[in-house]
């Protein structure tokens, strides 16, 4: 048991993506970390990026590490907790992944408070993630240190309630989503003034990829900088206006609403 750091189950896109994130931060090696799936294409995809990495039966998962990340989808989860139960022991540091499963539901179905619930982002496969993490009462300071770690080697993390990790789902958890579908029409109106649609897109997400990092590095409120950037009569408060007049900024905030408001649905809150 001592080998090993933590344990995944499941081996999809998430959990292949902190494997990695946490063997480029120097977290774990890929031999100090097993993994547990049912896929057959699955586990031959983890044995070729993870070589040395343990695959694992869900009974053995819990035998062999004290902090395992429910990496599974929701349905799945729910479908499986109480089955999982048995497994769940008070040295256990469980980690769920799954969007809607609440605390609650998670301590119900496990017997343990030992529970912290995050919602990351498909970014994360990037390392430049963004994920909301919420604790149960029974995980300890240690325990919420090495989870901030873990996600924070794929992005940022950020300490909310449980029940703000609806407002986080809104956020960031569909707001990928969001981004791209920007990114596709502001490369479209570059295609629509004349340029080509590789220079149109290789700008627009390049401005994108940019302005992000501006407001991150510098810290500054993003409407001070687009002051920055909006001159008297000139190009871009010409189109701010019209983007204004077309209802962009409270679409935007309507989209993120009713995120949230699907998410509680799914969650039955």
């Amino acid at each position: 048991m001592s080998e090993l750091k933590f344990g995944f189950l499941g081996g999809g896109q998430m959990a292949t993506a902190l494997a990695r994130g946490a063997i480029l931060a120097g977290i774990a090696t890929d031999a100090e970390i097993a993994f547990c799936d049912s896929n057959a294409g699955q586990i031959e995809f983890l044995k070729s990026k993870f070589p040395n990495a343990l695959l694992v039966t869900t009974e053995e998962l819990f035998a062999e590490c004290t902090r395992v990340v429910l990496a599974v989808k929701p349905q799945t989860l729910l479908d499986i907790l109480s089955g999982l139960a048995a497994n769940v022991k008070a040295q256990h540091l469980v980690v769920s992944i799954a969007a809607g499963v609440s605390l609650v539901k998670l301590a119900g179905g496990l017997g343990t408070q030992r529970i912290i619930r995050v919602m990351p982002n498909t970014p994360c496969q990037s390392l430049e993630g963004a994920s909301g993490i919420a604790a149960a009462s029974a995980v300890t300071q240690e325990d919420l240190e090495w989870c901030t770690s873990l996600f924070g080697a794929v992005g940022k993390v950020v300490r909310v309630s449980d029940d703000q990790l609806h407002g986080v789902t809104g956020v960031s958890g569909s707001g990928p989503a969001y981004v791209l579908m920007m990114i596709e029409a502001l490369s479209d109106g570059g295609v629509m003034a004349g340029l080509s649609r590789q220079a149109a897109l290789e700008l627009a997400t390049q401005t994108v990829l940019g302005t992000a990092k501006m407001v991150q590095e510098t810290g500054t409120h993003p409407a001070i900088l687009r002051e920055q950037v909006t001159s008297p009569s000139g190009t871009t408060i010409a189109a701010l206006s019209s983007m204004e007049r077309a209802g962009f900024r409270s679409a935007v905030i309507d989209g993120v609403m009713a995120a949230v408001k699907r998410s509680r649905e799914l969650a039955g809150s």
